[in-house]
């Protein structure tokens, strides 16, 4: 490890635009990508914003750590799936599924309702064919200007990365499950 100076400076200027809704997309084979976002969703709520999550492949009596949380703490999350597409028994139902679960959502993005809306696990029903990327992309070019959009899942579509306003890349050094050591609750639900 190289020691550093800590910067007596700030390392950047004051940004001078105009504070509006962004696009957030968290990406790549990293761990991390769902656990950035509930931390947003968690920082905006503990600022009295409006926030929903909406989980693409989470059914919707999911108990995962984060849902029992954000019940204590009055967040709304949603599962709209059957689990991944290796669990579902009829990959049709699971498109269909995906498919009314983005009207929800969309519904939610252009109604202006809400500060942030989450759009976690988004990424697989998109490159699985299952939801309309036009339909996508062009709900996030027209929602209301204050609302944030945070969409999360690996192998994101160029196409959203292009329009987003900041993309951040998971990218897997090491995880555990490749040592053979099986997911944990509390860490990976």
């Amino acid at each position: 490890m190289q020691i550093e100076t800590p910067p007596v400076e700030k390392p950047y200027d004051k940004a001078e635009g105009e504070r509006r809704g962004l696009v957030i997309v968290n990406t790549g084979d990293g761990k991390g990508k769902s656990t950035a976002a509930f931390g947003l969703a968690l920082r905006a709520h503990g600022r009295g914003k409006a926030v929903k999550v909406y989980q693409f492949m989470k059914v919707p009596t999911a108990r995962f750590g984060e849902h029992r949380m954000f019940e204590q703490i009055g967040l709304p999350v949603e599962g709209l799936g059957d689990g991944f597409s290796w669990k579902s028994r009829d990959l049709e139902h699971s498109a269909q599924l995906a498919r009314d679960g983005w009207q929800r959502a969309k519904a939610t993005i252009l109604s202006g309702d809400c500060f942030l809306v989450v759009l976690d696990e988004i990424t697989y029903p998109l490159i699985y064919g299952w939801l309309p990327l036009d339909d996508v992309l062009q709900t996030l070019r027209t929602r209301p200007r204050d609302v944030h959009v945070c969409l999360t899942g690996r192998r994101c579509p160029p196409e959203i990365i292009e329009l987003a306003d900041t993309v951040t890349e998971m990218q897997l050094v090491k995880h555990a499950f490749q040592a053979g050591v099986p997911a944990q609750r509390g860490i990976e639900d």
